[in-house]
């Protein structure tokens, strides 16, 4: 029989689904591809042919006819990260319940390689984007108009791009911040150190330097430093240019920054840390100064996680909703593809101070 021979050479085609059922090709096509108007007695006799014959669908095919691929892209900056693969098991499970698939790359916060990503994703014919996007400014984002003038709709994850006037998905950055930084005010503290500020070749000389610094990084890392000096204005403590770290942002260089604030006249008596890296440099910092938290130094970290809760002391943190964030993110984007409108709104996600053991008041107090 024809479909026995084209089974044992290969994949079962159109064709042979069709004679199988008895009915044209066309017919065949519109059921496997879902489109168009099939009678449901045709569709099923189509339908019961291509399980007997084993016929597996041709995705790229069938995107090439129908314009819809049931797929959607994900660019994070590091799969590794496990706040990126917290996010992307939310982006996942959202998109697999609506009937979507998802490719997932990641870029490692390398701007060339997030451009090479959404050209990767374009060519996949992907239904839309998602991005947790490493530019900052509106000369870096081509790549993503490039995506939007293809006809494939963007939906931006984690990070806003206030250049590009898109849906995005974020938590409330600076008003964790402020809340964390006011708890270590409320202990007693004023000398705060942030960790990590923005990577300037030169420790800033005012807060309007700073400031301008921030606008040129990342929307997320500018939030939670805008937070940090919210609090201390409240309060009506006076900014110190020298608690907040710059430079790169890696875990070695915060260890040397933290050391180099245990080190002043007028030392940190406690720590905010706005990454995971953050708060491991800082650790090591206080471990090599044989100093301990909160005995030494209240600290306060951001990204809760399984470890931070096991640490001894456990560590104060805050814990951002990640699963909800790829969630919202892939139903707003799929909302969009499926014919809604895009709202070109930030949908802005609560997180939460998780308080442990980490925080005391100064020394001597």
């Amino acid at each position: 029989m024809p479909a026995e021979r084209s089974q044992a050479a290969g994949r079962v085609t159109i064709s042979e689904v069709a004679a199988e059922a008895g009915v044209g090709r066309a017919t065949a096509a519109r059921t496997l591809g879902g489109y168009g108007h099939v009678s449901p007695e045709l569709r099923q006799r189509v339908l019961a042919a291509a399980e007997k014959l084993g016929y597996r669908a041709n995705a790229l095919a069938r995107s090439m006819s129908t314009g819809v691929s049931h797929t959607i892209g994900v660019i994070v900056a590091d799969i590794g990260n496990p706040f990126f693969a917290g996010l992307v098991r939310g982006v996942c499970d959202a998109s697999r319940a609506r009937g979507f698939d998802t490719i997932v790359l990641s870029t490692y916060e390398d701007l060339d390689e997030e451009v090479a990503a959404t050209n990767v994703l374009i060519d996949k014919r992907v239904d839309g984007m998602i991005i947790a996007s490493a530019a900052v400014s509106g000369r870096e984002v081509g790549h993503v108009k490039e995506a939007l003038t293809r006809g494939v709709p963007v939906v931006l994850v984690d990070r806003a791009i206030p250049a590009l006037d898109l849906d995005a998905v974020v938590i409330d950055n600076r008003d964790a911040a402020r809340e964390a930084v006011e708890r270590l005010i409320a202990a007693g503290h004023r000398r705060i150190g942030f960790v990590w500020g923005p990577p300037m070749a030169q420790p800033p000389a005012t807060r309007r330097e700073l400031l301008a610094a921030a606008s040129r990084n990342l929307w997320t890392d500018g939030e939670r430093l805008r937070g940090y000096l919210d609090a201390l204005d409240d309060a009506r403590i006076p900014f110190d240019p020298e608690l907040v770290m710059v430079g790169r942002k890696v875990e070695e260089r915060v260890t040397q920054e933290v050391a180099r604030m245990l080190s002043l006249p007028d030392r940190i008596t406690a720590l905010f840390c706005t990454e995971t890296e953050a708060v491991t440099g800082a650790l090591r910092a206080l471990r090599a100064a044989g100093l301990s938290y909160p005995r030494d130094v209240a600290l306060i970290g951001f990204d809760d996680s399984a470890w931070a809760a096991v640490m001894d002391p456990p560590l104060t943190m805050i814990a951002q909703p990640v699963h909800e964030l790829g969630a919202k993110a892939a139903e707003v984007l799929l909302d969009i593809v499926q014919g809604a409108e895009a709202g070109r709104e930030t949908h802005t996600l609560r997180s939460r101070l998780i308080v442990r053991s980490s925080v005391g008041p100064p020394p001597g107090a």
